[in-house]
């Protein structure tokens, strides 16, 4: 593999435009509280076709699976942890060829949330998700997140007005508990600011009752394909991406997109047809599940160093423990990625 590793890599495309193909791992539509996964990841690769074609049957031959299609669970097998490594690992087909954009999907709620209802959530999203998960307990949090989901996604089946009234409500709850003090930027302060928002919670449910619009609020992957894009194109150079087929991506959406992220191209194929997006489904796939342990305090550590060259610095990441880790060594101490 080395001897095709060296003429091909090579060969990447060095004209103008840029083709980038991508797949995706962990989506769960707009339910990301109550979801299979608390990790969506994103993943992009630049290399040539018939490189990545080698690099394929280079997992095929090293796997020796009779199965047609290979997906990402093939090389999370203990058996295959060799081949996982080799995957990754400077000598693998992707080392400096991809990139992945990690969202931890209970922070991206909360960002959301704090987004919509006070604005500006930045520093203020990532106080609430750190402190609100020590200050109440278990099942408290957890409800204080799906009502923050149900709040902000676009499908209702039941009163237009009840994720409204259910949402603070819960807030309502953990403002009367919290007993800690403030210093005019704590936890306390937040939630008080978030009970004065009421209006603007009832003019986002009026508003996506009337037009839903192209861009749904909870769905991490169309901000994930804006940071890919802006990722790629660095150089300067136009970028045209290559993306697994995905209902999320309708015609409306891919317009958008294309303005939005400055793309020159986005066509949609299946991924099979296409080595490059395999190799996407594969690092994202992997890459969902060595961020999802590392979150869950199951992290294996030479996995995740492993992950680490290809997480993207913007990243959607809340858990200060788990980024301290899976973030960029160049990040240096900064323990939470900004985010779109």
């Amino acid at each position: 593999m080395a001897h095709v590793r060296a003429s091909l890599v090579r060969a990447v495309p060095g004209g103008r435009l840029i083709e980038i193909a991508c797949d995706e791992s962990g989506s769960d539509g707009e339910n990301l509280t109550g979801g299979n996964t608390d990790v969506f990841a994103h993943a992009s690769v630049h290399l040539p076709v018939e490189f990545a074609a080698h690099s394929l049957q280079e997992i095929r031959d090293r796997i020796r699976s009779p199965a047609e299609e290979y997906k990402a669970n093939h090389l999370l097998r203990e058996k295959h942890r060799t081949v996982l490594e080799w995957f990754l690992k400077p000598d693998g087909p992707l080392y400096g060829h991809a990139q992945v954009h990690l969202t931890e999907k209970p922070f991206f709620v909360v960002d959301r949330m704090v987004d919509l209802l006070v604005g500006d959530a930045g520093t203020t999203a990532v106080t609430l998700y750190r402190e609100g998960r020590d200050a109440f307990d278990a099942e408290q949090w957890r409800d204080f997140l799906e009502s923050s989901n149900n709040l902000l996604r676009v499908r209702n089946d039941g009163e237009s007005d009840a994720p409204v009234n259910t949402f603070f409500r819960t807030v309502g709850a953990l403002s009367r508990t919290y007993s800690g003090d403030d210093d005019g930027n704590g936890l306390g302060d937040i939630l008080a600011a978030l009970l004065a928002a009421r209006s603007r919670a009832d003019a986002y449910r009026a508003r996506i009752v009337e037009t839903p619009g192209v861009y749904p609020v909870l769905n991490p992957l169309l901000p994930a394909i804006v940071r890919t894009a802006a990722h790629w194109s660095g150089t300067g150079r136009p970028v045209s991406l290559v993306h697994d087929r995905q209902n999320m991506l309708t015609e409306e959406r891919i317009a958008w997109l294309k303005e939005t992220a400055r793309l020159a191209g986005l066509r949609l194929v299946v991924a099979r047809s296409d080595p490059r997006v395999q190799l996407a489904d594969f690092l994202a796939g992997i890459a969902r599940k060595i961020a999802s342990d590392e979150r869950g305090g199951r992290g294996d550590a030479r996995l995740t160093t492993l992950l680490r060259p290809y997480v993207d610095h913007t990243s959607v990441w809340g858990d200060d423990r788990s980024w301290a880790v899976l973030g960029p060594a160049t990040d240096g101490d900064r323990t939470m990625a900004p985010h779109l």
